[in-house]
Parts: C-alpha cells; sequence; structure tokens
C-alpha cells in the first residue's frame, strides 16, 4: 500500500477541505490578482518580490523620534524601487521593542507611501513574534516553542496563536514570521529552543495547532494574520551543531523527519514558507529546486510564497561560493523557487532581478508566478481593505491572556528528579537562592525578547517576577539571593557558602544566558566552570538543594542532578516563568510538564528516542539522563488495561485503541498518556518506538478514567526502500506506560 502524502495528515489539526464560501472567496481573489497583474510593469512587478529591513527606510536612532521613519528613504523604496515587504523592528542589530503607538504610527506611515504608488498595492510588514507580539512592548510573551512542546497541551499552542495574533494586530503589524517546524534532533544547535522538540508528530499537533489559533478561518480577521513557516528545510540538523553550518540529511531521512512537520503546516493553511538559511546535502536552501518546487509545490501542494531568509541569497555568492556573481546568486534563488528576497539592506536584488529579466535569462512568467502569489497573500489577509485596528482595551495584555500565559508556563516546566519528596517546598523554610540563572528576567525568555538577542535586562518590565522575586513574594519565612547576579559576574564562592548555613534549603539556579541564532553557537552542551564550581560548593554545605535549569537546549548537568534530591528543568518558560516555577517549588501548582527531548547524560550521549534497534544491540543503548516524555508530579498515576479494538486490522482501517489511567496518589493532577508504535519487522529498519498519539487528562485522587484513542491507517505508514511512503502487513506493538499490546495488519 502506497500513500502519496509525504506528510503527516492529521484530520484534528490540519484543514480538510475549503468551504463553498471560501472557494468562491479564492476565485475572487484569483480574478483580483490576475487584473491587477496584468496592469503592473516588470519594475512594479520585480518590487513586490523585495523585502528590505527597517534600516532601509529608518531615521537614525539618535534623533529618537516617535516615528523612526525617514519619509525620504521610504518614499524611494516604495514609490522608486516599488518595495512590496518590509521586516524588523527598529533598530538592526538590537531591534527594539517599539510602544503599540509607535508602531501603529510606522504602519500608517508604510501604507500612506502605499498609498501615493500608481496602484496602491500595499506593502506586507513581517515581524519575528516568535513566542507573542515580542518586538511590542509590555506584550504576552508566551514560554518558547520547547516549552510549548512540554505542555504536551495542543489546546495552549492554539491560545498562543490566537492572543498572539490579536496582539500583532493591535500594533498593526501583518505578518509574523512563525512558527519554527524545523525537527530538533540536535542538541547543540542554537536555535534548538524554537522548535518543538525531537519528534515529529508532536511538533505537528503543536505546531499546526498555532497555526489555527494564529489564523483562524479568515486571514483578513481584525485579530488574525499570516504565519510563516520556518525553515524549509534541515535547518535545524547541522552535523556539527552550529547555526547556518551544513547538514548532510539522506532522502528517506528527509522525508521521514523532516519533511511532514512543514506539510503539515502547508496543508493548516499557512501562506508562507521562509527557507533555510544553510544548506543540506551540499545544496543550499536557496538554490534547491528540488525541495523548493518539486517537493513544495509539485508534493506537498503549497500555494502561498516563499521568501528568503536574510541576505541568502546574496550569500550564494559572498557564502557559498555556489554563484560567480551576485547576479547569477539571484538568478538561481529565483529560478529555484524564492519568491521574494529578504535583500535586506539595499535594492540590489531588485536591480539585479530587473537585468536577468530584461535580458531573458530569466523568464517573465517566472516574475508573474511570484507576483501573484505574494499578491494573492495579500488580498487573503485583507491589506487592500483594511479593517479598523483594535482598540488596545480588552485586546492587549488582558488578564485573562497572561493567566493563559502563566498556565503555560506551569505546564511547560518539568520535574525531573524529586527524591524523597524534597519537594514542594514548605512556605515557611528560609531559602538561599543562589546562581546566575536566579534574578535575571531575560534568562526566563531567551533570545526573540524585547530585542533579537533578548539579553538587554534593563529594557524587561518591572512588574514581573524573576524565579528570586516570586519566591520571596510567596513565602512566609526568609527567602535570601546570594552568588552570581550574572553569568559573566564572579561568583563569592565563600560568600554564598556562608549564607548557605543560615538557611533550610538551596536554590540552585543555573543554565545559558540569553542567545539567539548564531550568537548561540557554542562547542559543548557542558556547563561553564564557573556554575559547575558553584554547584560543587553548595552541595558540600550538606544543606538539601534544588537545582533549577533555565536555558535553551539540554546542557549536560549529570555530575550535579546526581547529588541534589530535586531537579527542576525549566528550559525558557517565558515572562510568567518565575512565578509558574515559584508556584511549583511551593506546591501551589502541581507539575506535569514532559520532556519533548531527550536530555542526554553527556556531551556525546546524543540519541532520540525513537532510535533504532542497531542502537540498543551489545553495547549501544539508549541512556539519557531523563528520556523524552519523562516528568513527575506530586501525586503519582497508573495506566492499565491497554487494549486494541481487534488483534487483527484491515488494511486502510483506522485502529482503535483504549486504556485506563488513575490517579494514585493523594493530589488531583493532570497527566499526559503517551502511545508509541513499533512495527515490528518491515523492509526499511524501523524506529524502536514512535509516538502516535497523546491525551492530557486531570484526575482528582482515586479517579480512573478510561481514554480513547484512534489512529489512522497512515499511523502505521514509512519511507520504504523506492522513497515512497507505504504501510506494509504484519505485527505491530503498542505501548503505553508499562504495557504493550499486539495486532497484525492483514489483507481485506
Amino acid at each position: 500500500m502506497q500513500i502519496k502524502s509525504i506528510g503527516l495528515f492529521f484530520t484534528l489539526y490540519v484543514i480538510a477541505g475549503c468551504s463553498v464560501n471560501a472557494q468562491e472567496s479564492n476565485r475572487e481573489i484569483g480574478n483580483k490578482v490576475r487584473n491587477l497583474l496584468s496592469s503592473m510593469t516588470l519594475e512594479e512587478k520585480i518590487g513586490q518580490m523585495t523585502q528590505v529591513d527597517f534600516a532601509v527606510i529608518g531615521a537614525p536612532e539618535q534623533l529618537n523620534l516617535e516615528n523612526p521613519i525617514d519619509q525620504a528613504k521610504l518614499e524611494d523604496a516604495v514609490l522608486n524601487h516599488h518595495v512590496g515587504s518590509i521586516l524588523n523592528a527598529p533598530y538592526t542589530p538590537h531591534n527594539k521593542a517599539q510602544s503599540i503607538e509607535t508602531w501603529r504610527k510606522m504602519m500608517r506611515t508604510v501604507q500612506a507611501a502605499a498609498e501615493k504608488t500608481r496602484l496602491k498595492i500595499p506593502v506586507i510588514y513581517g515581524i519575528d513574534a516568535v513566542h507573542g507580539a515580542n518586538y511590542t512592548q509590555n506584550s504576552v510573551l508566551f514560554p518558547q516553542a520547547i516549552n510549548m512542546a512540554a505542555t504536551f497541551n495542543p489546546e495552549l499552542s492554539f491560545k498562543e496563536g490566537e492572543i498572539t495574533a490579536r496582539e500583532l494586530r493591535v500594533a498593526g503589524l501583518q505578518w509574523n514570521f512563525s512558527p519554527v517546524m524545523d525537527i530538533g534532533r540536535q542538541p547543540l544547535w542554537p536555535r534548538l529552543w524554537e522548535t518543538y522538540g525531537e519528534d515529529v508528530y508532536l511538533a505537528t499537533v503543536l505546531g499546526t495547532s498555532f497555526i489555527k489559533g494564529h489564523q483562524g478561518d479568515d486571514l483578513s480577521a481584525a485579530d488574525k494574520l499570516p504565519t510563516c513557516l520556518k525553515h524549509y528545510v534541515g535547518y535545524s540538523f547541522p552535523i556539527n551543531g552550529k547555526d547556518r553550518t551544513p547538514a548532510w540529511i539522506g532522502e528517506r531521512m528527509l522525508r521521514e523527519y523532516f519533511l511532514p512537520t512543514f506539510e503539515a503546516g502547508v496543508k493548516a493553511g499557512t501562506p508562507a514558507v521562509m527557507v533555510n538559511s544553510a544548506e543540506v546535502d551540499g545544496i543550499p536552501g536557496h538554490a534547491n529546486y528540488h525541495y523548493l518546487t518539486t517537493i513544495l509545490r509539485g508534493e506537498m501542494g503549497f500555494k502561498g510564497f516563499t521568501v528568503s531568509d536574510w541576505e541568502d541569497i546574496k550569500r550564494l555568492y559572498s557564502r557559498d561560493k555556489l554563484a560567480a556573481s551576485e547576479k547569477e546568486a539571484v538568478k538561481i534563488a529565483v529560478l529555484a523557487g524564492v519568491d521574494m528576497s529578504m535583500v535586506p539592506f539595499d535594492f540590489s536584488f531588485y536591480e539585479l532581478l530587473l537585468e536577468l529579466v530584461k535580458s531573458g535569462e530569466v523568464p517573465l512568467s517566472r516574475i508573474d508566478e511570484a507576483v501573484s502569489r505574494i499578491l494573492t497573500v495579500k488580498y487573503q489577509a485583507g491589506l487592500f481593505e483594511p479593517k479598523p485596528l483594535l482598540a488596545e482595551a480588552g485586546n492587549f495584555a488582558t488578564a485573562e491572556a497572561i493567566e493563559t500565559n502563566r498556565q503555560a508556563a506551569r505546564e511547560s516546566i518539568v520535574l525531573a528528579k524529586n527524591d524523597g519528596h524534597v519537594l514542594p517546598l514548605k512556605k515557611d523554610a528560609n531559602i538561599l537562592v543562589t546562581g546566575p540563572a536566579a534574578n535575571l528576567l531575560s534568562v526566563l525568555n531567551g533570545g526573540w525578547t524585547i530585542t533579537w538577542q533578548g539579553d538587554q535586562e534593563s529594557l524587561y518590565p518591572r512588574d514581573k517576577l524573576t524565579i528570586f522575586k516570586a519566591l520571596q513574594k510567596k513565602s512566609t519565612g526568609k527567602v535570601t539571593y546570594a552568588g552570581g547576579a550574572s553569568f559573566d559576574a564572579p561568583i563569592d564562592l565563600q560568600k554564598t557558602v556562608e549564607a548557605a548555613k543560615t538557611h533550610d534549603v538551596i536554590v540552585l539556579c543555573l543554565g545559558e544566558k540569553p542567545y539567539a541564532e548564531t550568537q548561540g553557537n557554542i562547542d559543548s552542551l557542558t556547563l561553564d566552570q564557573a556554575q559547575l564550581d558553584l554547584a560543587n560548593a553548595m552541595i558540600a554545605t550538606g544543606k538539601p538543594v534544588i537545582l533549577v535549569v533555565l536555558e535553551g537546549r539540554p546542557r549536560i548537568i549529570t555530575p550535579v542532578a546526581e547529588q541534589v534530591p530535586g531537579v527542576i528543568l525549566g528550559f525558557l518558560p517565558g515572562m510568567e516563568g518565575g512565578e509558574a516555577i515559584a508556584d511549583i517549588l511551593y506546591g501551589d501548582y502541581n507539575p506535569n510538564g514532559k520532556l519533548p527531548i531527550s536530555y542526554p547524560r553527556s556531551t556525546n550521549g546524543i540519541t532520540p528516542y525513537d532510535y533504532k534497534p542497531i542502537e540498543s544491540f551489545e553495547q549501544n543503548t539508549y541512556n539519557p539522563l531523563y528520556p523524552f516524555g519523562h516528568g513527575l508530579s506530586y501525586t503519582s498515576f497508573e495506566t492499565s488495561g491497554l487494549r486494541v479494538e481487534k488483534d487483527k486490522i484491515n488494511k486502510g482501517e483506522a485502529i482503535k485503541v483504549s486504556v485506563n489511567v488513575k490517579n494514585t496518589g493523594s493530589l488531583t493532577g493532570k497527566e499526559t498518556v503517551l502511545l508509541y508504535l513499533n512495527d515490528v519487522a518491515a523492509s526499511v529498519t524501523r524506529p524502536n518506538k514512535q509516538l502516535k498519539a497523546f491525551k492530557k487528562i486531570e484526575l482528582d485522587p482515586g479517579q480512573t478514567e478510561r481514554i480513547n484513542f484512534t489512529l489512522p491507517p497512515y499511523a502505521l505508514s514509512f519511507i520504504g526502500v523506492d522513497l515512497e511512503r507505504i504501510v506494509e502487513l504484519g505485527d505491530f506493538k503498542l505501548m503505553t506506560g508499562n504495557e504493550t499490546v499486539n495486532f497484525s495488519l492483514t489483507k481485506q
């Protein structure tokens, strides 16, 4: 049985078809696009394919203007070069968050310039709002994607999408470069925290839920706007772990692990795709016709437009040495399938592409194709007939949105170890809080927060609480901070050890300082020696030590974690993360986060949970510090009675599975039931298990609930010998908790 679709088609989260009204709307938009295109000059068309950074239109920062746009520069871009898109917050390289009013003035100014053009085609303004409207002051900033994956809660991801879109719209912004649909299977990679983890199914569900919340059923709605999938494809798997370096991914692995999430995003209706900045198997993403056209268009059926990443068309010449000149680089990228160029600082793309079309090296039909796609999205997003902006009151940083954010933070935090029930702490305990991650808001949020790198602590809102301040707020005892005010300041070990003597327990906060993209490159996952020295000194006091880790990727904590009774993995829980961690430390919230990655025990112990049989043969073992799906609670749960409806299932039938879940502890809590599948024997080696379904439920003490899963026939498929997705007859196993059940797939 062959399945032509290369990706995961989950009907619960992916658009299954268009309504009659949607079809009529698409026909109407198609007619408008054709009419508009027929009246455009070549210059106007190529301008639509050109995207420039704010710096091209910005006034000098030192002028401190309420509206930081230089009118003459803007008109040169929009009127003379017909630029169709602008991106970024003022000012590169820091990209500072702006007030709602400043954003609104900027957007009005940009669109007013567009109104002066001959055809009045609106500019689409894009922004990286990766965990909320992070370039708008005082917005609701959610946990980063790796944390949202740890919630195993698609409803929260949907709400994040809703809230992010609404707050962007309040500011007048029009296009979000999010979500990241790359799979996080290389823990050194500094963008791991922007992914939904190492599992294809989990990333698909969380990512498509975000898209649906963000876009709804009508991109032109006053509280919705387009998303953009990043970064197509293979960007997240560099062999050396460094950002923007080569990946070596065979076609089978690509189709099994890296393409499905993107196809799911396409099926969910995203109208834009951003291209991989690096290269796969020697072909840069921006030159890869096979990926950008044959697969994305031909196989996935993507109808929207593709946009380059930062300066990456130029880099085909300047960095990759694929092109002999910048002009040839433009030709290669456009013919490969790139529709819009994030140039970003000049009009070179516009000028060179104009020459290429006039000389016949790039056919006009390719220009018309790209521009039609861009104009279609502008019509779909309602940019030609803009609605009044949403009022700030009731739509921005509402109490409900902040509470949703705090709940997301709570559900994203993983209790990894709790020996002797050292947690929760008593409210009257005397606590020493120490470590460089203890008293910084930036460490809770990471990159893409207020500034690009997220490291400007002075710009963070003063009404939000660090871990230390949140513990102080909730405590009835003494909570003291000592040692390690930042990652760059020296730690006074002697002073911190002395302080520990008068406290009952130590909350040790370690991790990473904020970073984004290439600036986060490291050579080892090992923590720096200063943090390890602090940890050893705290352990040597003999006081109970609770390790709290804030990080964008799994730094090696094994020597510390093995010696302390309690470990909390916070990753990047967002602006409400300090209070959420305090809620868990004090037991005001029962933790239920689960790891969306395998947490390595050692720097080279990088094996994902869905390892192959050969990886557990003889001396090869899956031995992480904490496995995928790990996460403790202050109560306990037990699964029983795992059952598949029929032990022989006909090809093409859905598989119906049920299992009992019981809260065997003394507190109400949430449990995520993970359902895995193993294909016992196949023509291509299959993983020991793969996640195929999950469900999060809340149970009172002693309560039992029977939950049901229905797996589509697609869940049994894999990429076969001929690189086609197939389902083979034979035996399968289903697993959850400590239980396993078998069934066979047979012919009808």
